[in-house]
């Protein structure tokens, strides 16, 4: 079983690297139509939401999976409110709210590095 979960895990980064980087073609191909606007930020969430899933499913800690979401999201929703791609008015508070999730999941991820390391 585990063979298979590492098999399907890395099927997954890869779909959410490709969702990340060439979304529109990534969609063309799995659903036979472009995506445009909006649909390229959903798509490109959607990819770092699938590499996050696929490391929370390696062996290892799912909070590395968390980590790398938490970190992802919280760049480029501040990389789409500073290009003024996005302007909804609660982009900042998800960003904010994001920075702080992630800087908590980080000290929690340095701690039990640590704690790891003693034992």
């Amino acid at each position: 079983m585990d063979r298979v979960l590492t098999l399907a895990a890395i099927g997954e980064a890869m779909t959410g690297l490709l969702l990340l980087l060439i979304p529109g073609l990534v969609c063309a191909y799995l659903l036979g139509s472009d995506v445009t606007g909006s649909g390229v930020v959903l798509a490109r969430i959607t990819g770092m939401a699938l590499i996050g899933l696929a490391l929370a499913c390696l062996p290892g800690p799912a909070l590395l999976g968390m980590l790398v979401y938490g970190a992802f999201i919280t760049i480029y929703l501040a990389w789409l409110g500073a290009t003024q791609t996005a302007t909804g008015p609660l982009l900042w508070p998800a960003v904010a709210l994001h920075a702080v999730l992630t800087a908590g999941l980080a000290i929690n991820f340095r701690q039990r590095r640590r704690t790891d390391a003693g034992t």
